[in-house]
């Protein structure tokens, strides 16, 4: 994904203008917060006596679920897939990813954009360029949830 869709992919979420710079921003988010569902799904495998890491395991919540529906919306008009793809990789587990998990993964980062690009407009109403402090409390935010 060029830095146009980016940019588009941040505009129509929550009418939000963003920079090549918060592209790094942006994979550093998506890969922290990919992991760490990744490490409670893993328990829950585990707990559950399962080999394989399922679509259940992973902690989906009602809210989340609601962004993955949006990114999917925006996702018609924006082609992040390939990029969300790219982004939403795995650290190295002891138990396998199951494919539908694997296929979902990308629908997952792309709601976790869309929730905190709409953060960043419950943090600072009047943001329309995420400035780092904004950056940094959408992180601590979300540090908070998942």
């Amino acid at each position: 994904m060029g830095i146009a869709e980016f940019e588009r992919f941040f505009r129509q979420a929550a009418s939000l203008d963003i920079d090549k710079d918060d592209l790094e921003r942006f994979g550093d988010f998506i890969h922290q917060k990919i992991t760490d569902m990744l490490i409670i799904a893993l328990v829950r495998a585990n707990a559950n006596g399962r080999d394989v890491i399922d679509e259940p395991d992973l902690p989906i919540t009602k809210g989340l679920q609601q962004r993955i529906h949006e990114y999917r919306k925006l996702g018609q008009n924006v082609d992040v897939g390939p990029f969300l793809e790219w982004m939403a990789t795995w650290p190295q587990l002891d138990l396998a990813l199951s494919e539908d998990v694997r296929d979902e993964l990308p629908n997952v980062a792309g709601g976790l954009g869309v929730a905190l690009a709409k953060s960043f407009k419950i943090l600072d109403t009047k943001v329309n360029n995420p400035s780092t402090e904004h950056w940094d409390r959408g992180f601590r935010l979300f540090d908070l949830l998942l």
